[in-house]
Formats: C-alpha cells, structure tokens, sequence
C-alpha cells in the first residue's frame, strides 16, 4: 500500500500557536504571589512616606529649638510670699537717700545708697524693685527709675539686728526719662544745667518716702 506523503507547510503559513493551559493550583499560586508583590510596595512607599515626613518635621523642630525666644520681663513670674507675713507699708520702714556727691556735670552720672531701716512691731516683707528713685525739678518730675520694669527681690525685715536694715546702689545718669522704657540710660536725652532733687519712695506706699537731697547739675 503506498505511503501517504508528509504534509509540508505552505511557504510564508503561520502555525497556530498551542495555547498554554494553566491549572487552578497554579492560578491561585499567581495570584497569591502578587497580593504579597503589591504588599510589598506598599510597605514600600509607607515606609518612605514616613522617612521624609520624620526627617522634615525633624528639621522644623530643630530649627525652631535654635530661634531666640524672646522673654518679656514683665513675664518673670513674681516669688511667692511667705505664709503668714504681710508686705511693709509705710509704718513699718524708714528711707534714707545719701548721693556720693552734691554735683554732677552734664552728661554724667551719680550713685545713690538707697537705705530701708525696718521700725515696725512684727517681719515684713520689702520687695527692693518697689524703692523708687525720683529726681525733679521744681513740679516736674524728670527721672523715675521704674520706668522699666525691674525683677522682684524679696527681703524679710524683722527687728533682730541681721535683719532690720537693708541697702541698695542706685545710679542716676543726670538723663530724663519718659513713656517708653529705656534701659541704658546713656541713650536717654540729659538734663540741662540746674538744680534738682532727688528723693526716694515705696510703691504702693506713698507716705514711705525719705527726705529730698538737693543736687546741682554743672
């Protein structure tokens, strides 16, 4: 019987291509694989998001650490009293003021020791910002050395010898004050040549003031 000839294909044919039959088994691993693929990624990305935010808020934080804060004085919070002793008032003190000389030139500047001896009948406390230093001329007053706020400085006055006295420098640039605050008196406009008088006071206690001292501007 003769041979039945091979079938060649035609010249420039294609050949259907066998498709590739995949079991569920496998369809399952697949899927399996690029849940945990896009886990992945996902972490991925989480992982970067949260660097970058870390390292900018990092940066934030450490430059507003660096930023001078401004501290207004008047924010100092003031010590607090001790329990069961009252402020002095005017009966329970006594200012003296002594200037180092009667004169002073123009432009200069005088010290004064401000003196608080203590005549009451039990402790007290003084706060020394509240000693006030006026100079004046005539009705006017010229210079007040409260016109900045200064920080609290609580002293116990009692009537033991350690404790009925106390003392403080204060310095008069022969300058006058006004509204503002200015603390470096070199830079507060001088007085003219004159005399004036200078005299010290308690807050809050205007009967507490010592006797004026007479000063003469050259």
């Amino acid at each position: 019987m003769p041979t039945q000839p091979t079938r060649q294909p035609r010249p420039g044919s294609r050949q259907k291509p066998h498709k590739r039959v995949v079991s569920p088994q496998r369809r399952a691993m697949y899927r399996r694989r690029r849940a945990v693929a896009l886990v992945v990624v996902l972490a991925a990305v989480s992982l970067v998001v949260f660097c970058v935010y870390s390292l900018g808020r990092g940066v934030v934080d450490g430059m507003s650490l660096l930023r001078p804060t401004p501290i207004a004085r008047e924010s100092v919070p003031a010590p607090k009293k001790t329990s069961g002793v009252n402020d002095c008032g005017a009966s329970d003190v006594k200012l003296s003021l002594t200037a180092a000389s009667q004169g002073v030139p123009v432009g200069g500047s005088l010290d004064f020791t401000a003196s608080i001896s203590y005549e009451g009948t039990s402790s007290c406390l003084l706060d020394l910002s509240d000693v006030v230093l006026t100079v004046s001329s005539g009705d006017q007053t010229i210079y007040s050395s409260d016109s900045c706020p200064a920080d609290p400085n609580r002293q116990l006055l009692a009537k033991t010898s350690d404790m009925n006295r106390t003392s403080q420098k204060m310095t008069w640039g022969a300058s006058r004050t006004g509204d503002q605050c200015v603390e470096d008196q070199s830079k507060l406009p001088k007085v003219d040549r004159g005399a004036y008088t200078a005299q010290l006071s308690l807050k809050n206690a205007h009967k507490a003031v010592s006797d004026p001292v007479t000063i003469q501007v050259q």
